[in-house]
C-alpha cells in the first residue's frame, strides 16, 4: 500500500472516532451546564459575550441557525434576564443584544462547572496521556478556527 493510500486509511479511521469522542465530550459537558438554559441559549449567549453587542441577524448568523429560531432564543434569554436589548440609536428597526450581568454571572458559574469536571477528568490521566493530551490541543484548536 502507498503512502497516500495508508494516510487516506488512517484519515478514514481517525474522523469517526474524533467525531465521536468529541460529541460524548461536549454532551457530557453540556450536561454540567448550571441554570435552566438550553444548549442554544447557552451558545447564543457564549457567542454575544465573545464577540460583544450584536444584532439578532448577526447572532443568527454566527450560530448558523435562522433568524425566526435566534429571535425566540434571545426572547428566552431576555425573559430570564441574561441579555439586554437595546435599539440603535442611528436606525430604530435594529437592536443589539448584550450579555446582562446576570448572563454574565451564568457563564461564569458554567464554564467554572466545566472546567472543574474536565480538570477531575484530565487529572484521572496518566502523565503521558496527559501529555499527549497537552500536545493534541494546538491540532483541536486548528480544526475548530479552519471553517
Amino acid at each position: 500500500m502507498s503512502d497516500t493510500a495508508s494516510a487516506v486509511a488512517t484519515d478514514a479511521d481517525v474522523a469517526p472516532r474524533l467525531r465521536l469522542g468529541v460529541m460524548r465530550l461536549a454532551r457530557r459537558l453540556r450536561q454540567q451546564s448550571a441554570g435552566d438554559i438550553t444548549a442554544s441559549m447557552l451558545s447564543a449567549l457564549s457567542t454575544i459575550d465573545h464577540r460583544g453587542p450584536m444584532t439578532l441577524g448577526g447572532l443568527a448568523g454566527f450560530e448558523r441557525v435562522a433568524p425566526p429560531s435566534m429571535t425566540r432564543i434571545v426572547a428566552r434569554l431576555e425573559e430570564n434576564g441574561l441579555v439586554i436589548r437595546q435599539v440603535d440609536a442611528a436606525d430604530r428597526r435594529v437592536a443589539r443584544v448584550s450579555v446582562s450581568p446576570a448572563g454574565r454571572k451564568l457563564l461564569e458559574q458554567n464554564r467554572t462547572r466545566k472546567d472543574a469536571y474536565l480538570a477531575a477528568k484530565v487529572r484521572n490521566l496518566s502523565a503521558d496521556d496527559r501529555a499527549l493530551l497537552q500536545a493534541a490541543l494546538p491540532v483541536l484548536e486548528r480544526l475548530v478556527d479552519e471553517e
